[in-house]
């Protein structure tokens, strides 16, 4: 049960509609978490401000392995089950995909430095080794997707800590419960 209300389709701020509308166009639904940000309209708005600009940065597969990496780091049930229900059916990766992104790592080797730097932002709360920073370079991402991995990791991190501290419940198709 969740620590906080979550309102009802139709129960947000008026401010807090443009947002929602845009989320039940994309998804066919609003699920509870957009639902339980909708009570703030700024916090809503703040976070699909970021979220905007970064769906227009790296490839929608790259972007849902960082998702999938950072939220098992965080142990964040909520967007692992969000986020498994997007890799499946918007970006289309397989379930073995999703196992390994999950653990920050890729069958993609370009793919696997961006997961696994953005899992690293997480373990390290930023402080990555030079050579965690090295191995994303190495791996061909330039400065500015790097700047981006960064963005959407803490975009990522903001949803994390916003289901965990609220108990958000589940409203997508289970997956296995995080590790972390």
């Amino acid at each position: 049960m969740s620590r906080i209300a979550i309102p009802e389709l139709g129960g947000s701020p008026a401010e807090s509609q443009a947002i929602l509308d845009n989320v039940n166009k994309t998804l066919g639904f609003v699920p509870n978490h957009y639902r339980l940000m909708s009570i703030s309209p700024n916090a809503l708005g703040g976070w699909a401000g970021l979220m905007g600009p970064a769906s227009r940065t790296l490839d929608l597969k790259t972007r849902e392995g960082i998702a999938l990496a950072v939220s098992e780091a965080n142990g964040c049930n909520y967007c692992l089950a969000a986020h498994s229900y997007v890799s499946t059916n918007l970006a289309k990766i397989p379930p073995e995909e999703i196992a390994r992104n999950r653990q920050g790592d890729s069958s993609d080797p370009k793919r696997r430095a961006a997961v696994a730097f953005a899992k690293a932002l997480i373990e390290t709360r930023g402080k990555v080794s030079d050579a965690q920073f090295a191995a994303v370079k190495d791996a061909a991402w330039t400065d500015a997707n790097i700047v981006e991995m960064i963005a959407l990791t803490a975009q990522f991190l903001l949803t994390n800590f916003m289901n965990n501290a609220a108990q958000t419940p589940i409203d997508f198709p289970a997956v296995s419960p995080a590790k972390a």
